[in-house]
């Protein structure tokens, strides 16, 4: 998942905007042509309370980009993003802002309006969350069995998991590796005894939980292919592509130039 890139652009424009509304104010009103939203204080708290969201929104966008992450991670940075929207509605149904630094600024400057109809937006925004995201839910036994096949409890799961993970939680010598091990290595040492537990990693490493590597990919064929350079053949962009698909990859240099050699 990735936030569009119009929406952080609209934050960065909403937060130069708020921080600079005095100023902004001020050249208005030099100009004669006086902003009368300025004077409303239900206005200005809108305004805070819509740059202190997308901000939220901004850090959660942060966070589900990069590389090498697995599907686990983003669940789990979903799941932590829900449980502080719940926070939020109920802090804000409190007169709590403890979380929205723009609301605070602007009540210290005199500006107060009602809180709980924030209050709803958050209902709102976490409704959303859970409608998009529903396809963790249906895969959180998955989740669970894949990141802590040792401490999860035999009977909450299905019958045909129930027998291999008790077999698996009694092996002392695969507990010591599964604390030495990453996820993505453990599971090559369950093989051929775990016929079920072996089968868990495919299932799960090959579930894409981003769209950000497709997104770097247009990124570098933007950059590369403009109307200024319009040389590269389609087999240069090719070998752009692979390059960029390629990047954690590191050459073996010594063989290299032992084939090239004369």
């Amino acid at each position: 998942m990735k936030f569009a890139t119009y929406n952080l652009r609209t934050l960065s424009r909403a937060k130069a905007f708020f921080y600079l509304r005095e100023e902004i104010e001020n050249f208005m009103k030099k100009k004669g042509k006086p902003v009368l939203e300025f004077q409303s204080s239900e206005w200005m708290q809108n305004l805070a309370f819509m740059v202190d969201i997308t901000q939220h929104l901004n850090n959660l966008n942060k966070m589900l980009q990069g590389r090498k992450r697995l599907v686990t991670q983003y669940c789990d940075t979903i799941r932590a993003f829900k449980l502080k929207l719940s926070l939020w509605e109920t802090q804000l149904s409190g007169d709590d802002i403890a979380h929205f630094l723009c609301i605070k600024s602007v009540r210290a400057t005199g500006l107060n309006s009602d809180l709980n109809q924030y209050k709803g937006k958050m209902t709102e925004l976490l409704r959303e969350f859970k409608q998009r995201f529903q396809i963790f839910g249906q895969l959180k036994t998955d989740f669970q069995v894949f990141c802590s096949p040792f401490t999860i409890n035999p009977s909450d799961l299905p019958v045909d998991w129930q027998l291999e993970i008790i077999d698996l939680q009694c092996d002392s010598d695969l507990k010591t590796k599964f604390a030495l091990a990453s996820l993505v290595t453990f599971y090559q040492y369950l093989f051929p005894g775990y016929p079920k537990l072996t089968s868990l990693p495919t299932k799960v490493l090959c579930v894409f939980g981003t769209t950000y590597l497709c997104e770097q990919v247009f990124s570098v064929i933007n950059i590369n292919k403009t109307k200024l350079c319009s040389r590269p053949t389609h087999a240069h962009l090719n070998d752009i592509l692979k390059v960029a698909a390629t990047q954690d990859l590191t050459p073996d240099i010594e063989t290299l130039l032992k084939v090239k050699s004369c």
